[in-house]
């Protein structure tokens, strides 16, 4: 798939198709990562993306086109030159015995020593420096076989980012990591984009994480780049849902987020939430897979997004409008004929002056509210 041609490119691929024993797996890809970009691999698991980055490493033959680093062809490159400009982490652990972690950082200099491999001051520095970068000073006299997985993957980090790179590509940065040491890899990440003018290619099976810290989007799918484009561009639910095959449930493009699938049958309870107050009991009402109804809801409520894949019937009003009388009748009508409505809390206001309206046509027809989602 050609994507984009930019000779001026810190990284780009021409034509390129990779594979194994010289059977192709994806074919033609052309793209381009200009500095302090971040561009990122998404797709299921097994479609080539690890394919894809070792062959840009160098560390997989590619069957036929180009990898030009800095526009220059990176067969033309040795392996010095090459690790001065590029620097590679992958998923495979790494466990050296007897060996620290300062001194495991320290390996990424070895660009720069000379025969022996002894370490100046000025290489002493690059990986302190790439230490702190990581906030991993504190464990550089650890022994890297005894430390955390979080820990390590700062430590691979750092080795890379003491080489002085101008790309850096990482194959699943974040596995093995809990939420919060994702989000501190990725913030590492990013300030070396933007602040450092490091490019990034990287994959992720994050895709919450890819939206919001890439540039681009690569979506790898199988024998083919399925899409290439903006995060704005790549992450719609038609996109997101082709590229998986989800054939239940749907993605969130305004949150991000995935939702499953709607519970079905007959409605049981009426939500009346907004302003983002109705999302747990939508999602708690679906774990429990109990179909709903909710309203009404303006069309520039957060609530809208979550209802509408979750929810039977959604009473909807355009942004920053009172509801139609027809609107009022039909969530009445909804009422009417659930079990019990929820009253989800939302604070009350000139535009939901609705909600109150509702719930005392609720109380007047006899039916229970609940206000927690513990009651359901």
């Amino acid at each position: 798939m050609n994507t984009e041609n930019n000779a001026s490119a810190k990284l780009r691929l021409d034509s390129l198709t990779v594979g194994y024993n010289g059977v192709p797996l994806i074919s033609d890809i052309t793209l381009s990562l200009a500095r302090g970009e971040i561009l990122t691999l998404i797709g299921p698991n097994g479609a080539g993306k690890s394919t894809i980055l070792k062959s840009i490493a160098r560390q997989l033959a590619a069957i036929s086109g180009t990898v030009y680093l800095d526009g220059r062809n990176m067969r033309a490159l040795g392996g010095k030159e090459t690790a001065k400009k590029l620097a590679v982490v992958l998923t495979e652990r790494v466990r050296p015995e007897l060996m620290t972690c300062f001194e495991f950082v320290s390996a990424g200099r070895y660009p720069y020593t000379g025969g022996f491999g002894a370490l100046t001051p000025r290489d002493r520095e690059a990986v302190r420096s790439a230490m702190e970068k990581v906030n991993a000073l504190d464990i550089a006299g650890k022994d890297i076989s005894r430390i955390s997985d979080g820990q390590r993957q700062r430590i691979l980090l750092a080795r890379a980012i003491c080489q002085e790179p101008e790309v850096i590509v990482l194959d699943e940065p974040t596995s093995f990591l809990d939420l919060r040491h994702k989000i501190e890899l990725l913030g590492i990440l990013a300030d070396m984009a933007k602040n450092g003018g490091i490019s990034v290619v990287m994959s992720l099976h994050e895709i919450d994480l890819a939206e919001r810290v890439s540039d681009k989007i690569v979506c790898v799918k199988g024998d083919r780049i399925a899409a290439y484009g903006t995060p704005r561009e790549i992450f719609t639910d038609g996109t997101v849902k082709e590229l998986y095959d989800i054939e239940s449930g749907s993605f969130n493009a305004l949150l991000g987020s995935i939702e499953l699938a709607a519970p079905r049958g007959e409605i049981k309870y009426f939500v009346v939430g907004g302003a983002g107050y109705g999302i747990p009991f939508y999602r708690a009402l679906q774990k429990r897979g109990v179909p709903f109804a909710a309203g009404i809801l303006p069309g520039n409520d957060i609530d809208l997004a979550v209802a509408l894949p979750l929810a039977q019937k959604v009473v909807r009003t355009a942004p920053y409008s009172a509801p139609k009388e027809e609107d009022l009748a039909l969530a009445k009508a909804l009422i009417d004929s659930a079990e019990a409505v929820i009253d989800c809390g939302a604070p009350s206001g000139e535009f939901n002056s609705f909600n109150a309206e509702l719930i005392s046509h609720a109380s007047r027809k006899g039916k229970r509210i609940i206000r927690s989602a513990e009651k359901l």
